[in-house]
């Protein structure tokens, strides 16, 4: 998760929303990314989407099968799809977005019995720093629209 986090760093400094993802093989980071939706003018570049991406191409296919993600707050819908058809088997998740959150506080897709692939979740890993960062990175912003 401490990858991640630098990752979310990353994203706040860059004037983007701070997530940050990193998708571990057998113990070895085989990608890493953080949100780049502003840079882009990319709805779809969020720092999970741009992970999974980079580890199909690590791998040379789209299945990540015996793969875990890292990612520092709770995957939107979109992502959590992902997620799910990418075939990542465990998902850690720093902190929980209870508005938009779709891995438990909205939704829960990855663990939808009736979708054809079930991801393991487990919350809270470095969940003070995460949640820190987001509530500072939007209370600076929300203080600069106001000036």
């Amino acid at each position: 998760m401490e990858a991640a986090y630098k990752e979310a760093q990353a994203a706040a400094a860059e004037g983007e929303v701070p997530v940050g993802a990193v998708i571990v093989r057998e113990g070895e980071i085989i990608a890493r990314a953080h949100n780049r939706t502003e840079q882009a003018k990319d709805p779809t570049a969020h720092a999970e989407m741009l992970a999974i991406r980079e580890a199909a191409a690590f791998l040379g296919g789209w299945r990540l099968t015996g793969c875990t993600m890292f990612v520092t707050a709770e995957p939107c819908s979109m992502c959590a799809g992902a997620i799910v058809w990418s075939r990542i088997e465990k998902l850690y998740i720093g902190t929980m977005d209870p508005k938009a959150g779709a891995c438990g506080s909205v939704f829960n897709i990855p663990q939808d019995k009736r979708l054809n692939h079930y991801v393991e979740i487990e919350t809270g890993l470095m969940g003070e720093e995460c949640s820190s960062l987001m509530k500072d990175f939007f209370r600076k912003l929300r203080s600069e629209d106001i000036q």
